[in-house]
């Protein structure tokens, strides 16, 4: 009978990028990494210097493997020098909201409900909901929504889980703002504050087993 394994998720948000300073929805979407974007990732990646990663996952975004690839140019600890990347781990699609400043899109998504921004969506409702409703205001219908969005990211965390990793291996994971979020409200268990978005080049640490996910530090 095969043995759980666990594994240590380091849980990193991709460094400022010009979409961020504009304020615009990016997802499936590629703005460069600023100048502060690039400190952003040298930071982190310092304070991860030396912890040596048996593995390193992003998606196939250019923020996101940027990102991720700074980190581990810097590591110290003699971790893998490449990560692996896939669509599956990507931002959420926002269809035709790409591009679209956040605080209009969001109004656009909410205004049919009786809501103007995304923090009031998830106070009163949830991250999903947000998602949901987004498709809905989207006239192509392109956007993702709940169920697509996490039949797509759950496939990039059973790739994960599906590595050969020895037990309690360490595990960089570089991600999206929406993603961090939403991987938080799913498996936070109401304990965070989901209505902000973490920072740039902010850690979270998570523990991965075979059928589970727990949240032991959000947004360092």
């Amino acid at each position: 009978m095969k043995m759980m394994t666990k594994l240590n998720i380091f849980l990193v948000r991709h460094g400022q990028t010009y979409f961020n300073i504009y304020n615009k929805l990016q997802g499936w979407s590629n703005s460069p990494l600023t100048q502060q974007g690039r400190e952003d990732a040298q930071r982190v990646g310092q304070r991860l210097k030396d912890i040596h990663f048996d593995a390193a996952f992003c998606s196939d975004l250019t923020r996101a493997v940027e990102t991720c690839q700074t980190i581990l140019n810097v590591n110290e600890a003699d971790s893998v020098v490449r990560p692996r990347t896939t669509p599956d781990l990507r931002e959420e699609f926002y269809g035709v909201f790409e591009g679209t400043n956040m605080s209009l899109a969001w109004e656009m998504a909410g205004l049919p409900h009786g809501y103007k921004t995304f923090k009031d969506i998830v106070t009163d409702y949830s991250i999903n909901q947000a998602k949901d409703w987004l498709k809905e205001a989207d006239p192509f219908h392109d956007a993702e929504n709940s169920q697509e969005y996490w039949e797509r990211l759950d496939r990039g965390l059973a790739t994960i889980r599906q590595a050969d990793l020895p037990d309690e291996a360490n595990v960089l994971l570089v991600s999206h703002g929406n993603t961090c979020l939403s991987l938080i409200e799913r498996f936070g268990e109401g304990k965070y504050d989901i209505t902000e978005r973490p920072a740039n080049g902010s850690l979270s640490k998570l523990v991965m087993t075979d059928d589970d996910i727990k949240v032991i530090t959000y947004n360092e």
